[in-house]
């Protein structure tokens, strides 16, 4: 039996994004690959919005620092 891995962005959506940009036809890896990279860019986002609330003397992550980590 294979191995499934879970993925923070469902493949479907990953597909959907890809077939919205553009794309007539997307992989399976295509679809695994995006989802990935999305989501190595999502904890980047977080790990930088984490800093700055806790820079700013917080414990909660609030929508600014999001929008200022994603620059």
């Amino acid at each position: 039996m294979p191995k499934t891995r879970e993925h923070v962005i469902p493949l479907a959506i990953a597909e959907r994004i890809l077939k919205n940009a553009g794309a007539a036809r997307v992989s399976e890896e295509a679809k695994v690959a995006f989802s990935d990279v999305l989501r190595e860019i999502a904890e980047d986002i977080g790990n930088q919005a984490a800093r700055i609330s806790k820079h700013a003397g917080r414990k909660t992550v609030q929508e600014e620092d999001i929008k200022l980590a994603a620059k």
